[in-house]
């Protein structure tokens, strides 16, 4: 038997050893501490969801997840920052609603939230209510709409800004209802908040966690939650359907993803335990104290299909409002 060229042949097993070495599947994923871009500052749902996960995840691995919260450009600046991101699965974004408003709410960007991205899965969704002052004549989603009609142009809502999801939901219920409502766009919701408890404008779209310690101190009256299905944390309140805007549907959502060309085995892994931590039950329960709920579990491709839908319908809601934030 005759045997290969003996420097030939250790020098081509030598090549194969090391590219295997070097394949990031002759590890076990993860291999180093992984990064969470968060495109928003400290302490608001989006940050605590995803240090929530990050020490679940951080458990199950034993490896770190750290949060790197990016704020800036209306989430944009973190976007930017983990689409360029090297594809190795260990620098995730935790993206929000802005992800698929942007795109029709700035005339450019530095990424495409799909083509740059990798879905990973849908971590948790929260719906958002439509509040007004005590003052309001209305017990109802009829009794607004129905008042919106017969005061046109005089009623006002507040929002966080413009091109937000508070914003875009006043605009979808407006078009919606064919109604006549006045925008006030302010920094942030706190003070979008403050204005409408001092009377100073008539209704705004708030989280739940916001709301419910206002509704039970009678501050504020609740009509509607704005996601198509009622909410388990305010199971008594009706949805905007059943109040007769049948379609109606701004469900706040939270959703990892990696860059594009991360491998499908790590992106699969991911998926299985991103799923896995959030059926932890002290998980829910701190999301809940927050207003979210864990997502039913989800493939990467129907959180794909998710997105391209958001879009869509957020396109045609930037383009009847006239909305732009540059």
């Amino acid at each position: 038997m005759r045997l290969p060229h003996m420097p030939r042949f250790i020098a081509a097993h030598a090549l194969a050893l090391a590219l295997f070495c070097s394949s990031p599947f002759a590890q076990v994923y993860p291999a180093k501490a992984v990064r969470i871009i968060v495109p928003v500052g400290t302490g608001g749902a989006t940050d605590i969801l995803s240090r929530t996960l990050g020490q679940r995840l951080s458990a199950i691995w034993g490896q770190q997840v750290l949060v790197d919260n990016r704020p800036g450009g209306g989430s944009n600046v973190g976007f930017e920052i983990a689409a360029k991101a090297a594809p190795d699965g260990y620098t995730l974004l935790m993206a929000q609603p802005a992800f698929t408003v942007n795109v029709s709410l700035y005339k450019k960007l530095a990424y495409d939230p799909l083509r740059d991205f990798s879905a990973v899965t849908l971590a948790a969704t929260g719906a958002n209510v439509l509040v007004v002052h005590p003052a309001v004549p209305a017990q109802s989603l009829k009794d607004l709409i129905a008042l919106a009609r017969a005061r046109p142009g005089q009623l006002s809502y507040s929002s966080s800004g413009n091109g937000t999801t508070p914003h875009l939901s006043g605009e979808l219920f407006k078009a919606m209802a064919g109604i006549d409502i006045v925008h006030i766009p302010y920094k942030g919701a706190g003070a979008a908040v403050t204005d409408l408890l001092g009377g100073h404008v008539d209704l705004s779209f708030v989280s739940l966690s916001a709301a419910i310690p206002q509704l039970k101190a009678k501050k504020l009256k609740a009509i509607a939650v704005t996601s198509a299905q009622r909410s388990t944390l305010m199971p008594g309140l009706p949805t905007f359907a059943e109040g007769g805007l049948k379609g109606y549907d701004v469900t706040g959502w939270y959703g990892v993803l990696a860059p594009a060309g991360t491998a499908k085995e790590i992106i699969d892994k991911l998926n299985a335990e991103v799923t896995r931590a959030l059926a932890d039950h002290e998980v829910a329960r701190t999301l809940a104290s927050f207003g979210l709920e864990p997502a039913p579990k989800n493939t990467p491709d129907e959180f794909t299909a998710y997105l391209r839908a958001e879009i869509i319908k957020w396109a045609k809601v930037v383009k009847a409002s006239g909305a732009r934030a540059d």
